[in-house]
């Protein structure tokens, strides 16, 4: 019986090995796509995306203050570098003048010669005379050392001077990039509220953003009213505001309903919510500092059970939102910017303080 013998394996051809070589490729995307399918973002419901979205437009809202803080310390440092250079132009100009009386007087003691005393009273025909012009001659000569001592002084203080507007520079560099960085994340969050947003429709939208919300709630009718602000404040306010300013704050806040939300703006048609209390303070004639933590501080802290109309309210640990007390647990603010200055109960947000500025 013959021997069997194993026949010797065929290499792949060229033709096989590409086949081969493209089933695997295609098996290997196939796997790709169900492990990508296994792995992609589920759709979020409107309850999840407004959990994100009220997320991000706090921490957009905490930046903001910080952007606010970073712009008025930009804005001082900027005046005061103002006044440094023009104190060194005043000083500089200053100078050149004594300098230039300086090389007058140099010059003409090199016109007239430097003649030994002795050889000039020798030769005077007037030696009397000659002796009282001698004497002078030494107080003017005092008088030119002085002249160049202030000229030293004075040039060092111009040094003095440039030095401090060189750190203001600084400082102010350093403000602009902190003012930035604060950009660049509040408009970051905004962007990602607005994408989350976008994927919900209208009515979802109007949902998650509360935009439909109190439709016959006080908010609502605050906003009927606003081209009359006492009838609001009667309305909502369960005692008077405790001053006349304090009322013209709650006055001007109710004028203000569904003005737009926009980030570091402070009014007259737009503003933050920082820049609303701010504004409506200055409409009383109250100049209060731009940002929550330190509106915060501006006046006596009163306790949640003293609250008045047009007593400040803030929110969060981090003291990143305010609004304007107008009575029956009731704020205007400027929530953000899915939302208009509107009407809101101070029990939406967690309550951090509150402060009487007027």
């Amino acid at each position: 019986m013959a021997a069997h013998r194993k026949l010797p394996q065929r290499p792949f051809s060229g033709l096989t090995a590409r086949t081969a070589a493209t089933l695997a490729l295609a098996g290997a995307a196939t796997a790709t796509g169900f492990d990508g399918a296994a792995h992609a973002e589920p759709q979020l419901t409107p309850a999840q995306v407004k959990a994100k979205v009220d997320t991000l437009y706090r921490e957009a809202e905490a930046a903001t203050e910080k952007y606010n803080g970073a712009k008025e310390k930009s804005g001082t440092a900027e005046r005061r570098l103002s006044a440094l250079q023009d104190e060194v132009a005043r000083r500089q100009e200053i100078l050149n003048s004594a300098r230039n009386a300086l090389g007058s007087i140099a010059a003409a003691q090199y016109r007239d010669g430097a003649m030994d005393p002795a050889w000039q009273l020798a030769l005077s025909s007037d030696p009397d005379r000659y002796l009282d012009d001698a004497a002078l001659a030494e107080r003017a000569g005092d008088r030119q050392a002085a002249a160049v001592s202030r000229v030293h002084r004075q040039l060092r203080e111009i040094e003095q001077l440039r030095g401090a507007a060189r750190i203001e520079l600084k400082s102010l560099r350093s403000r602009q990039a902190e003012l930035n960085r604060q950009k660049r994340t509040v408009t970051g969050k905004l962007d990602e509220a607005r994408q989350l947003l976008a994927r919900l429709t209208p009515r979802q939208r109007s949902e998650v953003t509360g935009a439909g919300a109190d439709a016959g709630g006080p908010s609502a009718r605050a906003s009927r009213s606003a081209a009359d602000p006492r009838q609001p404040l009667e309305e909502a306010a369960p005692g008077p505001a405790p001053t006349g300013r304090a009322a013209a704050a709650v006055a001007y806040a109710y004028g203000k309903l569904g003005s737009p939300y926009v980030w570091g703006a402070t009014g007259p048609n737009a503003f933050d919510c920082s820049g609303l209390a701010q504004a409506a303070y200055r409409a009383a004639g109250i100049s209060l500092p731009r940002t929550t933590y330190a509106q915060i501080n501006a006046g006596r802290r009163v306790s949640r059970s003293e609250l008045r109309p047009g007593d400040l309210v803030f929110f969060y640990s981090g003291i990143s939102h305010v609004g304007i007390y107008v009575g029956n647990g009731q704020m205007i603010h400027a929530p953000n910017p899915s939302a208009p200055v509107r009407v809101a109960p101070i029990d939406q947000m967690p309550f951090a303080g509150a402060t009487r500025v007027a």
